[in-house]
């Protein structure tokens, strides 16, 4: 069935393109025609952005920085990704709030949740910024989080690839597509969807997580009309 309120998970690497860091503005561009279609359709759309094109909190932990701080980077490195997406978007003519969990009143409104129902209500494209404003949770685990604050009918996770692989298939020819899965299979085989948390989020809270390709065009207004596109995670086994 077509949905009418999306969360859309974008992550940093996303948008830097065929560039190795930062944000490719071509990216944003085909992002807001893509946006710009699925707004026109009359659908509301949340936005979260990872930061991984600027810094990755996990990967500083790894070379010796301290968890906590490396993750408050990461979450500004979110903010700057927001930012850039929110100008894209704009100069296409969709209109568009960025809400950080982490508050700076200076670029952008605090997170609240009644203040983003109200923008979504009022047909404005939502970014939520700053990850949860906590250390030790990812983006993908904001996005099931906003997710289910803000009531969506399903959070799509856009990526480089068409959908959930049982391997890489950019490195594996045999590589076999998944079409659905149950979240109890991703939780159960460690299949690369999302983190256990934000998967076991979305099935204690019956919300469908699509995987799909953000670059092939058209993609997310098909994905919200209902269209098969991607690899869809819902339900259970039995």
């Amino acid at each position: 069935m077509p949905y009418k309120r999306v969360l859309l998970k974008l992550s940093g690497e996303a948008l830097m393109g065929d560039r190795g860091y930062g944000v490719d503005p071509r990216v944003i561009d085909s992002l807001a025609v893509q946006i710009r279609q699925a707004v026109d359709g009359g659908f509301e759309l949340a936005i979260v952005v990872g930061g991984g094109n600027i810094f990755r909190g996990l990967a500083a932990s790894a070379n010796g920085m301290d968890r906590s701080t490396g993750d408050y980077m990461g979450m500004l490195a979110t903010v700057m990704n927001a930012l850039a997406l929110q100008d894209g978007l704009e100069r296409a003519g969709i209109e568009t709030r960025v809400m950080s969990a982490i508050s700076m009143r200076q670029v952008c409104e605090p997170y609240i949740r009644r203040r983003a129902m109200h923008h979504l209500a009022n047909k404005r494209t939502v970014i939520f910024a700053g990850g949860t404003g906590n250390p030790y949770f990812t983006t993908d685990t904001t996005a099931a989080l906003r997710a289910c604050e803000i009531g969506a009918d399903c959070v799509m996770k856009a990526t480089n690839v068409d959908g959930v692989y049982d391997k890489d298939p950019k490195r594996y020819d045999d590589a076999v597509k998944f079409d659905a899965l149950t979240y109890l299979e991703v939780l159960q085989e460690g299949i690369k969807v999302m983190d256990a948390t934000a998967v076991t989020l979305c099935m204690e809270n019956d919300l469908p997580i699509l995987v799909f390709n953000m670059h092939t065009e058209g993609n997310i207004a098909r994905a919200l009309n209902g269209d098969r596109v991607g690899t869809i995670v819902e339900g259970s086994e039995e």
